[in-house]
């Protein structure tokens, strides 16, 4: 199966896609993760995105749809992957469908996590991240056991820039004004579920599954 995650920031979708391709042995694509490595390595695609991201803004659809076009081209995408953070733009949409229309595939269904957006804040806002192993905490839900250091290295951790109160409303804004017009772009071609990201995370699982097992129209 191809299908699409898509969702505010902080609603949870980057969870339930690494559950969903744990349990389905799915080829899961996170554009996030793919980008902060970049700007982690300090490669071109890295340093021109970073200026996008600490601002709370869209990467550039040239950026992005190049990077996905490649990683798309992979072996092992051969059987069906998750899309983690792509699309996030109508351009974008029309752009992965002309990738996967190139290799005679299309999409199978484009999962909708929702959330309040004051929820969605206060998720984000209370991260605290490990610079050196990755670990990523919160202050109230899940506390490192080290106080303001990690519980696995000892790193201090630290707040990063996108996870800052005046970025995440940033990006929340920017998500309603880019992202949300997808809902109606995929719902016109029968490929949209609507999820509530607030439920238990394995009540959220289960519906996720629902949408996969159900019936795809012919």
């Amino acid at each position: 199966m191809r299908v699409v995650f898509v969702g505010p920031p902080g609603v949870g979708k980057g969870t339930q896609a690494q559950r969903l391709a744990e349990r389905r042995g799915m080829v899961k694509i996170s554009t996030g993760d793919v980008l902060r490595e970049a700007v982690r390595q300090g490669t071109p695609l890295g340093v021109r995105a970073k200026a996008f991201m600490d601002a709370g803004s869209l990467v550039p659809d040239d950026l992005v749809i190049g990077m996905l076009s490649e990683r798309l081209a992979g072996d092992d995408t051969a059987r069906g992957c998750l899309l983690d953070g792509f699309p996030r733009t109508i351009a974008q949409a029309e752009a992965l469908e002309k990738m996967l229309a190139r290799r005679g595939e299309a999409l199978d269904l484009v999962v909708a996590f929702e959330a309040d957006h004051e929820v969605i804040v206060d998720r984000l806002s209370g991260r605290r991240s490990c610079p050196r192993c990755g670990k990523v905490y919160h202050v109230r839900f899940d506390p490192s056991p080290a106080g303001a250091r990690c519980g696995g290295c000892g790193a201090e951790l630290v707040q990063r820039e996108d996870d800052r109160e005046a970025t995440i409303r940033r990006r929340l804004k920017v998500y309603e004004e880019e992202t949300a017009p997808l809902l109606a772009y995929y719902r016109d071609r029968g490929l949209l579920v609507q999820v509530d990201g607030t439920a238990p995370i394995d009540a959220v699982a289960a519906r996720v599954d629902e949408a996969l097992n159900a019936p795809r129209p012919a």
